[in-house]
């Protein structure tokens, strides 16, 4: 049933101003128990969703590569022993790219990563500490250069369409970001999250975020520069060489089953959706007691999960295929887009569509959330 693996390591050594993600700062972490927690959990979820051999597993966060290596081996031997692993299997760890940090790589390589994401998020000090981040620019290249050494497919995160920043200067970011050969970069614009600690700076006056007009447009410049470097966006904010797409992001995005472990992981699977404990005690006392991190599980209908198949697959450059959706859901074409919004907004150039096919168009894609609210019909939403 599962064919991709999620598993959330919760803890950060510092809470970024910007990061609305599950997250939590500890004075210190008793390995040993959580390894037996994560054990424990991922060996429940096995046994509601096995059968089928893994195709990824992802190591998300918080700040995986905080975690020991031995316990990072121990979680894949497990999974392995579990599911088993398909070949070619993609294992990635998110990193940040702290000297502390890098200096495992080489042994969470041994232990069976592949695949890094770093956390690089900007190239200059300054951004740097405005994003809250602990390293400063050399030390993230640094560890860059590390990563690439030690790991087969590497990929970085750089946010943008910061307060004040203009086009020329993330031309020259951006520019030099592509110059460091990796196949994958993640690029997503600041966004003001709410409960974070940014989004009171804004409500105080204290932080102006850039306007909508020129986050557009660095956008559309981020766009012609990813494609013509040989990363074509293959997702609104992810960008890739081709076959060096994240291959657990596409599972989620194509609405495929996943499993999720850890404090705050959402899963699905056969048509049921999970939610662990978000706050790591509460999730380590669920454990002790149960066996599993559950919070809550529900069926959802086939209107709901074509609902959510809908808003997850017109993220992708493929788009979605209609009637493979109905035809996977029972339903009709029109009740999964509505037809006339579609002729309205492809006439707009924003959506396209090639026989069953719904794509948005780059045009549309910096307008994504209203026109999702626009095609996917609301009987459909409210599912």
């Amino acid at each position: 049933m599962a064919r991709a693996l999620y598993i959330h390591w919760p803890f950060c050594l510092a809470k970024c101003p910007y990061c609305d993600f599950n997250s939590h700062v500890r004075e210190s972490v008793d390995a040993g128990l959580w390894e037996r927690a994560l054990l424990a959990d991922m060996r429940r979820e096995a046994e509601l969703a096995g059968g089928e051999a893994l195709t990824t597993v992802f190591f998300g966060g918080g700040t995986p590569s905080l975690m020991p290596p031995a316990l990072v081996a121990r979680l894949l031997a497990e999974a392995e022993r579990l599911w088993a692993f398909a070949p070619g299997i993609e294992i990635t760890l998110e990193a940040n790219p702290s000297s502390v940090e890098a200096a495992n790589f080489a042994a969470l390589a041994n232990a069976g990563i592949n695949r890094v994401s770093l956390g690089l998020q900007a190239l200059d000090d300054e951004t740097l500490r405005f994003l809250g981040r602990l390293h400063d620019a050399a030390e993230g290249l640094a560890a860059l250069d590390v990563a690439q050494r030690h790991f087969a497919r590497v990929s970085f995160d750089l946010i943008y369409a910061r307060p004040g920043q203009s086009a020329a200067q993330w031309q020259a970011e951006l520019t030099r970001a592509l110059g460091f050969g990796t196949g994958h970069l993640s690029l997503y614009q600041l966004t003001i999250e709410p409960g974070t600690r940014f989004a009171t700076m804004v409500r105080s006056g204290a932080l102006a975020p850039l306007d909508d007009d020129a986050a557009a447009d660095l956008f559309a410049l981020t766009r012609d520069l990813t494609e013509a470097a040989g990363l074509p966006a293959y997702e609104i904010s992810n960008h890739a060489r081709p076959d060096e797409e994240s291959r657990h992001n596409l599972a989620y995005w194509r609405y495929q089953d996943y499993c999720g472990i850890g404090p705050g992981a959402h899963g699905r699977r056969g048509g049921t959706a999970t939610v662990r404990h978000r706050k790591p005690e509460n999730w380590l006392d669920a454990v002790a007691a149960s066996g599993q991190g559950i919070a809550e599980q529900r069926s959802l209908g086939m209107r709901e999960q074509a609902a959510e198949a809908m808003l997850m697959g017109l993220r992708l450059r493929e788009g979605v295929d209609l009637a493979a959706l109905a035809d996977r859901f029972g339903l009709g074409a029109s009740e999964l887009c509505d037809p006339a919004k579609l002729d309205l907004y492809a006439r707009q150039g924003l959506v396209r569509r090639s026989g069953d096919r719904i794509v948005v168009t780059d045009a549309g894609m910096p307008l994504l959330d209203a026109l999702l609210g626009e095609l996917v019909p609301a009987a459909l939403l409210a599912a």
